[in-house]
């Protein structure tokens, strides 16, 4: 029977249930054992980690344990190997120590041998009367030069008879051969003046033409025979001064205070005086050199403290000790103070060490070779010290307390490495066993007292021991300008510093000046009193004749024009002048070099020469000429001087008055001209008056010449920023070279120079800016220029075309004169590229 339909669906949905089922059944089967594995490797990893815990637990293995004892043994082979190599190292260095010490020892040995033998040779040459000072072998030289002059002029110079052969040797007899003896004064070379006319008459007679036609004039043998006469005299004059030289007699010590500006240099020498010099100086700077006498009878006052220091071993009449400036601009007076010094004192601030100032002293002093001690000062600053001036130095630093000696302490030893540093081995006074080799250091406080009195004590011991034959009277005067000033009631003084010799009213002295030597008579000597300041105003007293050492002050003629810094010669006779002012001529070429005066510049007035050249100084490294200089009050002669430079450049019309009166109808007539004063009594002051001036000028200066000034540009286009094609031309451009600023006109050079127009603003990254440097990109709006036609992007230029500023000769000049800070090398390089394209002469 066939089923029906429905049947036959009905069992086949039921088989397809049953299958479905059965697959169904399967992939039960087939997932069941992933799981169990899934659940068996947590398991294992579980159990993994315990076992590593537990591991962890026991500790290291053996084999860790054996390679770390491994290790460790290594570690220490090489810290016994690196102990012995350092201990190798340190006795290969201790043997070179040695070998270098052995070899100064032995170098030491060998210089002394030859100093001895040098000595030796000199004691020989001078029991056989060889022996020639500077002076003699100077005369000698300028002698055997007149003969040879005498020769080339074709004069025949004559043996000598047999009388004059032997008092004394011919010069052509002492070319051809050396005479045996010498007599100890050198004068074997010279001629006698006895002798010299009868030469001349022979010279006049015999002397043969030396070309046809020319007469040799004897007038001119004769000068020159005077000139060696003249030589002849001084070299025995001088010869009879160094016989004179008397050991037991010494001269007082020329004493230079030195040291950075703001280290108690004045005030140690206030201390010393009992005066306040310091206080009335202006701003409390010391800006001219000052001298003071110090007298015997201060030094024992001031030393009675000092231990193992005998009052009565004092053999020096005093003291004149010279007072420098401490500041950078007075470079030219620390050297001055420092080139007449015996021994010098250098001023160290105990709580600052070395400093810029205190360093150039120390070479100064190094250059010269001029002994000198430290007075480590300011040593009441250190903290709780208890001040104890009338006891030793070294007793009061003994009664401090352990915090302010352990400071001390610290702060010398590091002054002493500084000193190191400059190749000077120093050492504190009382620990000082060779003064020859260590300079001393004595702690001082000019504040309190302290220390003072072992400075002079150490002074006094120093100078008569070390120095004594340096300081043995002598008669060969030995003088030096110090300052150049202008008295009220006095006119032109001079300050001298007379170190040997003797100086005595009317006598003819030569001074170096600016316009050459000048030869004047001593009108007047005037010393200050006792402890007082050569240059503080003071009731000075006259003297007739003044010995050595004193700072004094000379009243004479003509003045005005000397110069600082170089010696004062005195002569006794009148042939000696021309002599004289060819010496100083010599030295003054040297000093006048650094005064040049320039065609446009300020006028520059001083009350001394030293603070006019310490002005001078600082003018010329600002790089400001000066076209006049003048010592004294401010006159109205100089306004008139000063006033010509309204002519040429009107920011120079000015007058830098340093320390000196201003008078009334000056300030008066400069205001009605237009010249500026600027006065002031501190230099600093001056200095910053006179550059707040300069700036103000130049900006206002700017200012008035901003439109004219155009900077060098070169722009090219960029042509997928163009926002803008007609007025305004607002477009992108890069700056190629040059600066572009605001107001500049731009112009084309390919396109016949026609011109754009006038930038009005620049934009980088949409905000506005004042300029564009070069290689940026920038934005830029051009206007035209008013009365022109409105020029466009695509008719009158491309973007292929190089667009520049239009400069013309006006502002070039512009540049040069008011912007040249602003410009830069390049810039002017594109100044001389754009000359060529516009054709600017």
């Amino acid at each position: 029977m066939v089923p029906s339909k429905s049947r036959r669906l009905h069992r086949r949905k039921r088989r397809r249930r049953a299958a479905w089922s059965q697959r169904k059944s399967q992939r039960r089967r087939l997932k069941e054992p992933e799981g169990d594995k899934k659940k068996k490797d947590k398991k294992k990893k579980k159990g993994e980690k315990d076992k590593d815990e537990d591991k962890k637990k026991k500790g290291p293995s053996k084999a860790t344990v054996k390679a770390m004892q491994e290790a460790l043994a290594k570690m220490k082979e090489e810290e016994e190997r690196a102990k012995k190599e350092e201990e190798e190292r340190q006795r290969r260095l201790e043997e070179l120590e040695k070998e270098r010490q052995e070899k100064e020892r032995l170098e030491q040995e060998r210089k002394e041998k030859k100093k001895q033998k040098e000595k030796e040779r000199k004691e020989r040459l001078k029991k056989e009367g060889k022996l020639l000072t500077k002076a003699q072998k100077e005369a000698r030289a300028r002698a055997e030069a007149t003969l040879m002059l005498l020769q080339a002029q074709g004069v025949d110079v004559p043996s000598r008879d047999k009388e004059v052969q032997k008092k004394k040797p011919v010069y052509g007899d002492k070319r051809r051969k050396k005479p045996t003896t010498q007599t100890p004064e050198g004068t074997a070379l010279l001629l006698a003046p006895a002798e010299r006319q009868p030469v001349a008459m022979e010279t006049e007679a015999e002397a043969p033409p030396a070309e046809p036609g020319k007469k040799v004039k004897p007038e001119a043998a004769v000068d020159n025979w005077e000139a060696i006469a003249s030589d002849e005299e001084k070299g025995e004059s001088l010869a009879e001064n160094m016989k004179n030289i008397d050991l037991e007699t010494l001269r007082a010590p020329v004493v230079c205070v030195l040291g950075h500006v703001d280290t108690g240099k004045t005030k140690i020498l206030d201390k010393l005086r009992h005066t306040h010099v310091q206080d009335g100086e202006a701003g409390g700077i010391t800006q001219q050199i000052g001298a003071t006498n110090v007298p015997k009878e201060t030094i024992e006052e001031q030393t009675k403290m000092a231990k193992n220091f005998n009052k009565e071993s004092i053999k020096i009449p005093g003291m004149l000790i010279i007072d420098t400036p401490g500041h950078e601009s007075f470079s030219n007076l620390r050297n001055r103070g420092s080139s007449l010094c015996d021994i010098a004192i250098l001023v160290v601030d105990i709580m600052h060490g070395l400093e810029p100032q205190t360093l150039e002293s120390i070479n100064l002093l190094k250059e010269k070779k001029c002994p000198f001690i430290v007075a480590l000062n300011k040593i009441d600053r250190l903290y709780d010290w208890k001040k104890s001036p009338e006891t030793d130095v070294v007793a009061t630093l003994k009664k401090q307390k352990k915090n302010t000696k352990d400071e001390f302490d610290e702060r010398a030893k590091a002054i002493i490495v500084e000193f190191a540093q400059q190749g000077l081995n120093a050492a504190l006074f009382y620990e000082n066993k060779d003064p020859r080799t260590f300079v001393s250091l004595v702690p001082t406080s000019a504040h309190s007292g302290d220390g003072m009195g072992n400075l002079i004590a150490l002074l006094v011991e120093l100078t008569q021991t070390m120095l004594a034959r340096r300081l043995a009277h002598c008669d060969e005067l030995r003088a030096q300008v110090m300052e150049v000033k202008a008295l009220p009631g006095m006119g032109t003084t001079i300050d001298v510093i007379l170190i040997n010799g003797r100086l005595r009213e009317g006598e003819t002295i030569i001074v170096p000046g600016v316009e050459g030597p000048i030869v004047t008579q001593i009108r007047g000597l005037l010393l200050p009193p006792p402890l007082k300041e050569l240059r503080v105003k003071n009731q000075y007293e006259k003297h007739k004749e003044v010995s050595t050492a004193q700072g004094v002050k000379i009243l004479g003629k003509d003045l005005e024009k000397t110069l600082a810094g170089l010696p004062l010669l005195v002569a006794h006779k009148d042939d000696e002048i021309p002599v004289l002012r060819d010496e100083l001529v010599r030295e003054l070429k040297q000093t006048l070099s650094s005064i040049k005066l320039e065609e446009k510049g300020v006028y520059v007035q001083a009350s001394t020469l030293g603070s006019l050249e310490a002005l001078l100084e600082f003018l010329r490294t600002s790089k400001v000429p000066y076209a006049g200089i003048n010592i004294g009050p401010v006159h109205k002669k100089d306004v008139m001087k000063a006033s010509t430079m309204l002519e040429h450049d009107p920011q120079y019309a000015v007058i830098l008055a340093f320390d000196v009166k201003v008078e009334r109808e000056s300030q008066e007539m400069a205001d009605s001209l237009g010249v500026r004063i600027f006065s002031a009594e501190i230099i600093y002051h001056l200095f910053d008056a006179f550059t707040k001036y300069r700036e103000d000028y130049k900006k206002a200066k700017q200012d008035e010449f901003r439109h004219v000034a155009v900077f060098p540009v070169k722009l090219r286009v960029l042509p997928q920023f163009i926002f803008n094609s007609r007025d305004p031309i607002v477009m992108g451009v890069t700056v190629e070279a040059g600066v572009l600023k605001q107001g500049t006109p731009l112009c084309v050079p390919s396109k016949a120079f026609v011109d754009i127009g006038v930038v009005t603003s620049i934009e980088i990254n949409h905000k506005p800016v004042d300029s564009a440097k070069k290689g940026q990109e920038i934005c830029i709006k051009i206007e035209p220029i008013p009365g022109e036609s409105p020029k466009m992007y695509g008719r009158h230029f491309e973007a292929t075309d190089i667009i520049v500023s239009k400069i013309t000769r006006a502002s070039i000049d512009a540049l040069k004169n008011w912007f040249r800070d602003e410009m830069q090398k390049s810039d002017w390089q594109l100044i001389m590229e754009l000359k060529k394209t516009f054709e600017i002469i």
